[in-house]
This record gives C-alpha cells, structure tokens and sequence, in this order.
C-alpha cells in the first residue's frame, strides 16, 4: 500500500517521477462506454465533463440505446417526423425528452429520463366518443373552471 505513490524523497533517492502517469482518462473508450450504458443520463452527462475520453464515449450510440424505449423507431418517426437512422441515439433521447406535440397539436409525448417510459397526454379534441348518439356529450363546452 502506498507503493505507487511518489515525492520528494524518491527523486533524493535516485527515483525519477514518470512525467507519464496513467489516469482515468487513459482507459479504452470501449471500456468506459461499457460503464456509463448502466449508469443514469445524469450521471453520463456529469461523467462526460471529466475529459475529452468521458466527452466522447458518453456521445456513443450504445450508451443512449440503452436508454431509448424498444419502440423509439416509431415515436421517432411519428412523434419528431424523422428517421431515426438519420439521427444519433443521444440526439434522439434528448429530443423525446422535451414535450413534443404531434397529430394537428392534439396530443403530446415526452421520454421519463428516469424510467425511459413514455408519457402521452391526449387533449379533449383528439377523444372520440362512441356508442352515445347524445349530442350533449359531443359538444364541447368551456367552462371557467376548466382550465
């Protein structure tokens, strides 16, 4: 213990200290994408201010993919209204994780950072009523109460 650890006493001693030493940032990208697919985007993204070897593998496409639901093809593609193979996996999580509308502005997704499960919220004009022929109930009528 402590063997690795080098001073003034070992320069006296005929000891050079290696200008070289090996850091974090010395590990694989491969092996440091490995790690950050199984942490939290948070934390990928605190990780990827460390330096420029954190920088680059927290942009890899097997660390966000991680992160995407198994259906990010479809809401990419009907949500954002792109191809998906067009855009890299972060951009991707990103953009699903601001409120996104689609379908004339009568319904809205976003991506749970957390979870990686998707929110959808279905305004009262894209609800269709079936099986009731009372056009009171087909009527909308604003209230000062709602909002």
């Amino acid at each position: 213990m402590g063997s690795a650890i080098s001073g003034p006493a070992d320069e006296a001693e005929g000891f050079s200290v290696s200008p070289s030493r090996t850091c974090l940032g010395d590990l694989p990208e491969s092996c440091i994408t490995s790690i950050l697919k199984f942490l939290d985007p948070q934390d990928i993204c605190r990780f990827a201010c460390l330096n420029r070897a954190y920088r680059d593998a927290s942009s890899a496409d097997i660390v966000w993919e991680s992160k995407l639901p198994p259906n990010y093809h479809f809401l990419v593609e009907r949500v954002l209204g792109e191809d998906p193979r067009c855009m890299g996996k972060k951009e991707i999580f990103s953009r699903l994780c601001r409120p996104n509308c689609f379908d004339g502005g009568t319904k809205e997704a976003l991506l749970d950072k957390t979870t990686g499960s998707i929110c959808v919220a279905v305004s009262s004009k894209a609800l269709k009523i079936t099986g009731i022929d009372d056009r009171r109930y087909w009527n909308r009528i604003p209230s000062e109460e709602s909002r």
